[in-house]
Parts: C-alpha cells; structure tokens; sequence
C-alpha cells in the first residue's frame, strides 16, 4: 500500500505544480502538452483530483481524534 500511496502523492504533487505554472505565470503545462480541448487533458485534471481526494482520506486516517 506505500507504493500506491507514493505514486498517489507523485500525481497530486505534479498536479499542484501545474497549478503554480498557472498562478504565477499563467502557463497550463497539461494543456499545452496534450491540448486545451484534448480527451487527455481530461483525464489527467481528473486523475489529479481523484489522487488528491485520496490522499485527503490518507490524511485523515492517520490522525487520531481523542474521545473525550
């Protein structure tokens, strides 16, 4: 499971990347690799979201909430 988890991080990491590109210098790396409007695109933007959804639920479960 620490492999998945490595490569989970690994995406969600590129993804945040791509968004400084854009913040700082509104430069979309994704599109312009595979196109604005290409299915490819897509698919990663959402591949992104999914790995950091996860990794949310990662997050999550190694804190550990006190039952007072």
């Amino acid at each position: 499971m620490e492999t998945v988890q490595k490569i989970l991080l690994i995406i969600t990491i590129i993804g945040a990347v791509n968004w400084g590109l854009i913040g700082i210098l509104d430069f979309d790396l994704v599109a312009m690799l595979f196109g604005t409007k290409a299915f490819f695109t897509r698919v990663v933007y959402t591949l992104v979201g999914i790995c950091g959804l996860v990794n949310i639920g990662i997050l999550l479960s190694h804190i550990e909430f006190s039952k007072d």
